[in-house]
């Protein structure tokens, strides 16, 4: 059986700063958008799988946000972490539309 997806309204376009990470719910979904500086904005878990730090609470700098915890630092737009340990997030697909900000999730 396939999986659908569903569109869920999360933010205005206002309520995400550029550079600063925000803190969304959606069903079992804990996700950090962040609007970056070219005006995308982007969604991951909001754990860094290293100790769990909280992305949403880290160091913007280009496409990459920095764990508060240890500094690891996550590439945005992959979900990849940029350490020697490796690993990633779970990235989430975005719609930004009339400025209201959608994320695509499965299993809602």
């Amino acid at each position: 059986m396939e999986n659908t997806l569903q569109r869920i309204k999360v933010a205005t376009v206002n309520e995400v700063p550029k550079g600063i990470g925000k803190r969304v719910r959606a069903g079992n979904y804990e996700i950090a958008l962040f609007h970056l500086a070219d005006g995308n904005i982007r969604a991951v878990e909001n754990r860094c799988p290293h100790k769990g730090g909280v992305l949403s609470e880290g160091i913007v700098s280009g496409n990459r946000v920095f764990c508060p915890m240890h500094d690891w630092k996550v590439d945005i737009c992959s979900g990849k972490v940029e350490e020697a340990e490796g690993g990633c997030v779970q990235t989430f697909q975005v719609e930004v539309e009339n400025g209201d900000v959608y994320l695509l999730l499965e299993d809602f």
